[in-house]
């Protein structure tokens, strides 16, 4: 008797603790709603919001949603023409002042020191780190040139960490209490086999964001890490399942329609219920058998799959003829 009441309270908690998690967002959301005022966005943060990767996906959507609330913008991406086309079609939609700003931050450090000048010119108090980049496709991490591991790092890390600390320096002169979102993903607690490098990243931007709100807590500055699973966008294009999209696998606007309604109340969320959901069943998988789950995973989602298994098959055989 006495075990079984034991692992009936273990299995209480364990009930408790994923009812909290999967309702934690929602719940915020109706308090900030109904209990607390509703200040606007731009009256907390200001008129100015700079978001990176701002001309496809997700960066493209929540410009749009920050637009519609009132926000100027200032948008970054490698593309000129895309930008270009972006910043007009907000600008006639919205009624806001769009600056660009062109950076390539697969480049690395050399870039950044222009881009600090051009964010000089506004009183930026939002910055949206949504810059990333993936392989295109699902492949061993050795089998991808050197350039792109590189492009990952300087992309999915380095770009938020550099932009992230620029912008508490310049708040922290000024007093101004601003707001960092950065986009990782739901892979951050995940190592995911043939995307490893890329849930790697990710894994070192939930550390690192997590770690800068804490270091900024006294200064009144807000962090916010958003995670989002997956997102009917060019970055599933290894999936025909995924880019079909359904209700676990929104649409990029939708996904931002629900993710901005949580900024300023919820530090670190997935920003969209069912990707919530998602999560806390993965995160029920032993952190040692994850690897393995997202391998099945792949072979569900994955087009190639079978092609990838395949060439692996053969280098095993050419390596164990190797040495015997």
């Amino acid at each position: 008797m006495i075990m079984l009441e034991f692992f009936a309270i273990i299995g209480i908690y364990v009930c408790v603790c994923i009812l909290c998690y999967c309702l934690k967002t929602p719940v915020l959301l109706l308090y900030h709603k109904y209990l607390t005022k509703n200040i606007p966005l731009t009256e907390r943060f200001g008129k100015w919001a700079a978001i990176t990767g701002s001309t496809d996906g997700i960066g493209k959507a929540y410009a749009k949603q920050l637009a519609h609330r009132g926000f100027n913008l200032v948008l970054i991406a490698r593309n000129k023409d895309k930008l270009e086309y972006v910043a007009k079609e907000i600008e006639t939609c919205f009624n806001v002042e769009v600056m660009t700003i062109q950076a390539d931050f697969s480049l690395g450090p050399e870039i950044y020191a222009k881009l600090f000048e051009a964010f000089a010119k506004k009183p930026i108090g939002l910055l949206v780190n949504n810059v990333g980049t993936y392989a295109g496709r699902t492949d061993l991490m050795w089998s991808f040139p050197r350039k792109l591991m590189w492009d990952m790092i300087y992309v999915n890390m380095a770009a938020a960490t550099e932009l992230s600390l620029h912008f508490v320096r310049v708040w922290e002169a000024n007093g101004t209490r601003g707001c960092i979102v950065n986009v990782s993903s739901g892979l951050e607690s995940y190592p995911a086999p043939y995307g490893g490098i890329y849930s790697a990243t990710k894994a070192y931007m939930r550390n690192f964001t997590t770690t800068l709100r804490y270091e900024v807590r006294h200064l009144g500055i807000t962090v916010q890490l958003l995670s989002p699973h997956f997102v009917s966008t060019k970055l599933v294009d290894f999936s025909s399942y995924l880019q079909r999209g359904n209700f676990l696998v929104p649409t990029a606007d939708v996904y931002a329609r629900h993710a901005i309604q949580t900024l300023g109340k919820d530090d670190t969320t997935t920003g969209y219920f069912w990707h919530t959901l998602n999560d806390v069943l993965l995160k029920m998988v032993p952190y040692y058998y994850r690897a393995k789950v997202f391998d099945l995973i792949a072979k569900c989602l994955v087009d190639d799959y079978s092609e990838m298994i395949t060439k692996l098959n053969d280098e095993k055989r050419v390596n164990v003829g190797n040495y015997k």
